[in-house]
């Protein structure tokens, strides 16, 4: 699997395309931009990969301290099981690793989902 033909072969932004399995985790790409929204994923970490652009991560702690993490290309950052975080980027491309059925909006999330961002647990390639 080539990762810049598997990006070039859609545009929707937040909506990830599955390029590989292993065991029971998908190996997931996606073009981002905008604002994410504030979500949690109680059971699992998420793997990040910075591809293309940059990616910023907001993550709240329990107590509700705020801190962010900046991924260029080649960076990595894993969000630990239970952390709330929201993601945003001007424009950029990530490869996140994380189990099959971990919808992309968390277990939990605040408030309505935008349309620009989709609710799935990773698209086929066509």
């Amino acid at each position: 699997m080539n990762l810049t033909e598997a990006l070039a072969s859609f545009d929707q932004i937040y909506s990830p395309r599955i390029v590989a399995r292993v065991n029971d985790y998908d190996v997931r790409v996606a073009h981002t931009r905008g604002e994410h929204i504030w979500h949690v994923h109680d059971d699992t970490d998420e793997f990040f990969l910075g591809l293309d652009g940059r990616f910023d991560i907001a993550l709240r702690d329990a107590d509700g301290t705020e801190r962010s993490v900046t991924l260029a290309p080649g960076n990595v950052f894993v969000v630990p099981k239970g952390t709330e975080h929201k993601p945003s980027s001007p424009g950029g491309a990530i490869l996140m690793f994380e189990p099959t059925g971990t919808a992309t909006t968390g277990d939990r999330h605040d408030g309505a989902i935008p349309d620009h961002v989709d609710s799935t647990t990773g698209h086929e390639l066509t």
